[in-house]
Formats: C-alpha cells, structure tokens, sequence
C-alpha cells in the first residue's frame, strides 16, 4: 500500500518534502564541429563520485531525492543490458535512508534508436526500458519519472533542431511532441503493469507568458497554453474544445493521433514543475518583430505558477527544480523568496508539497558541447556545494546554503505552514469580518 499510504500522505494540510538532485543530462550524439557529447555525470565525475554525492544528499536530512539513471549505458545497444551503474547507485541511495524518484530519461536516448523520438517505435522502446527498471527494482523503488522536461526536449530536439532528430520549427517541435508524449503514456502504464505501487511523478519545465502589449494577448495565450501542452495530451484533455486544437491541426499535429491520446489517458497523480527566476518569466515585446525577454523574476511566480497548475489538474504540486545562479547571496535570497512564496500558496490551499533545490552542486552548461573550452569553464555555480577544479579533480566545496537548507529540512513543515482546508479558510474569512468560529 505504499503508493496509496503516500497520495494519503500528500493529503496531510501538514505534508511537505524537502528534496535535492544531481543534473542528470545526457546528450550521447557528438556535436559535428567538436565531435564533443554532454553527459553530466561524466562531466561533474559523477560516475566516479557518486558515493561521496549521496553522502552530501544524506546530511541535508531530504527524505527523497530525484536522480536519473543514463539510458544510454544501460541499454547500449539493442537487447543488450547492463544494470551495473543503476544497481549500485540506486541500491546505496535506498542503504542511505533517502527514497530515490527516479529519472528514466533527460533528453538524451541510446544512439541506436535512429530518429530518436520520432523513430515510430520510441514509445516501444521506451515502455520496455520502463518495465525492465520497475522488475529490477521491484519492492524497493516506487516513484519514477518517465521523461523529464518532456516540453524542453521538444524544444530543443523539434524546434531548433540542436539536439537529435535536428528538427525545425513548430512542425518538427510537435513531431518530437507526439512522440515524447506517446513514450511518456507507455512507459507510466509499463510501470504500473509490473508494480501497481508505482506512482509517476510527472516533471515539466513551466514559464509564465505575459505582454504589456494588446496585439500580443492572442500570442502570450497561446505560449502559455503550450507550456501545459504535453501534461494535456498525456492526461487525455486535448479534444476538440482545447484551445491549441485548430493550432495543433494546423501545424501538421495528426487527428489519429490525438485520438490515441485520448483513447489512452492516464492520470496525473502529481505533478513537478521545473522553474528558475533566470528562465522562467516570459515578457514578449515587438521591436519591431517579436522577441521574447526574460526578467529575473520575484518569488512571487512560485505561487502563480502553482495556482496555475493546481486549477488546471487537480492534483498536488511540487516544485522539482529550483535555483539561482550567481553569488551564493543571490542564490540564498532566491531561496527566502521562494519558500515564502511556497508558504503564501499552501495558506491559499493550493497542496504544494514539496520544494526540490537542484541541482545538490554546480553543473556544466549545455554549451560545453559545442564549445571549445575545458569543461571546467562551463560550470555554473547555482548548487549547494561549488565545484572547484583541483587538477583533474572536482572537489565539492561546501557553501553556506548548506547550512541554510539543512535548517529549511530540520524544520519540516514549519517554514511553509499548513494548507489550508476549506473549513480553515472559510473561519478566516469570517474572522476578517470580526467574528468568533470555533474549528472543528
């Protein structure tokens, strides 16, 4: 009863998770003009420093931790299998007391699947890698997510063709779409086949589209509507009363494929939204054609986000990535300003549930794979620990948003408060207005 004692849990006014993660991005084809891939975990020294990362994970006291598992080692080549990395590292994280969610995939495929995720049969492959994690780890692990980011891996893979299959454009954005969208169903429903105590934590980027300009509304409407695209067509509410319907048409989106969304919805259980005060405020502009700013925002957007997300699904919310780059003043003021603004939505009632600062120590920017530089220039301090080159070595050096998180953690809920139930909210209201109710 692990799955349902957890979704009961989430249901607490009180529940909240404090969670962490290691940058996970694995690119495995070479960039042409460098012959260069992006594998963080090779990048950071991961693969050799894994022991020493989760004993970092285990001092900040997090309960759980998302940390993905490289597709591309562990299914090499077709029918070929090799769970040594996974088996060890997931096995040592359960010895430790922390509850892995695992990331099956985060962007990056096994070169042998040509086409990448337009080839017809990704979400084949995709399903049996699936079932094949949830029968290795069966009884131990329950939490997964099956794709991660799946509306940035569009966009990198199908609209501006930098990553495989190099596809341009809306077209190209919506043919990877279908079929990160379509792996994504088959993979949650192999999980479940194998476990029925697997719970899918379902992850994506989110922004916030907005426009002082009128002419743009239509525009800023659309984007928005994007964002949300892939949890729509997984969870089966594209129809033909969604606003991107005539759009997706348009844009060479197939009926029967939307059709086979709808035929094969899954539900939303909960849902992780990815979201950076760098990235994720959207202000579009016409100067004169359209172009696309992006603000530092306020804590504020945790909130609106959440509120977003909350009334369109139904379902507990958390925040699965977060973090500032720069100084760690910066960083550490982002961390007030988003867990107040966590606190602020869980007292309006929408179930935030957990707060995920990612990732655990800096990581190497996708640019090293086209760049010509050390890795070493690449990195960006925007985690708890820097990464300090010592020779061939990375030392993980300890900042004071360590500390800092250690106490968020140690306080359990008590820095982002209850939320609140209807009965709570409806004896606040009262007590604006100078009346007495006495809680039940």
């Amino acid at each position: 009863m692990i799955r349902s004692e957890f979704i009961e849990q989430l249901r607490d006014p009180a529940a909240f998770l404090w969670m962490t993660g290691i940058e996970d991005t694995f690119i495995t084809e070479p960039w042409p003009a460098t012959g260069r891939t992006l594998d963080e975990y090779e990048l950071t020294l991961h693969y050799s420093k894994w022991r020493e990362d989760f004993a970092l994970i285990k001092e900040l006291g997090v309960s759980h931790a998302r940390y993905g598992i490289p597709w591309h080692r562990i299914n090499s080549a077709p029918n070929r299998w090799d769970w040594q990395f996974a088996d060890e590292t997931l096995g040592h994280m359960l010895e430790v007391g922390v509850e892995p969610i695992v990331d099956l995939v985060h962007y990056g495929l096994p070169r042998w699947i040509e086409g990448a995720y337009t080839n017809s049969d990704f979400p084949k492959f995709m399903a049996e890698y699936a079932g094949r994690a949830a029968e290795r780890f069966k009884g131990r692990i329950h939490f997964w997510t099956p794709l991660n980011e799946p509306r940035v891996t569009a966009w990198y893979c199908g609209k501006l063709g930098w990553w495989p299959p190099h596809r341009r454009g809306w077209r190209g954005f919506l043919e990877v779409m279908t079929g990160v969208c379509k792996g994504i169903v088959m993979a949650s429903k192999a999980l479940r086949e194998v476990d029925p105590e697997n719970l899918c934590v379902h992850v994506d980027a989110t922004d916030l589209y907005e426009s002082s300009d009128p002419t743009l509304a239509e525009e800023v409407t659309r984007r928005q509507e994007i964002v949300f695209l892939a949890l729509d067509l997984v969870s089966g509410r594209v129809n033909e009363s969604h606003s991107l319907w005539n759009w997706l048409l348009k844009n060479g989106f197939k009926a029967a494929d939307l059709e086979w969304f709808l035929a094969n919805a899954i539900d939303l259980e909960i849902v992780g939204i990815n979201l950076y005060p760098l990235f994720s405020q959207k202000i579009l502009k016409r100067s004169p054609h359209l172009r696309i700013k992006m603000p530092y925002a306020g804590g504020e957007i945790v909130e609106r986000l959440a509120k977003m997300y909350y009334e369109r699904y139904d379902t507990p919310i958390f925040v699965s990535e977060t973090a500032s780059l720069g100084s760690v003043k910066r960083r550490s003021q982002w961390l007030r300003e988003s867990i107040d603004s966590t606190r602020r939505a869980r007292e309006k009632g929408i179930p935030l549930v957990g707060y995920t600062w990612w990732p655990l120590f800096a990581l190497v920017t996708w640019a090293y794979r086209q760049g010509t530089h050390p890795p070493a220039y690449y990195i960006k301090q925007m985690g708890l620990w820097y990464l300090k080159a010592d020779g061939e070595d990375l030392l993980r050096v300890a900042t004071p948003l360590v500390d800092e998180f250690k106490h968020l953690v140690a306080s359990r809920s008590i820095r982002v408060g209850d939320v609140l139930t209807n009965k709570r909210r409806e004896n606040a209201a009262i007590r604006e207005h100078g009346e007495l109710i006495i809680e039940r």
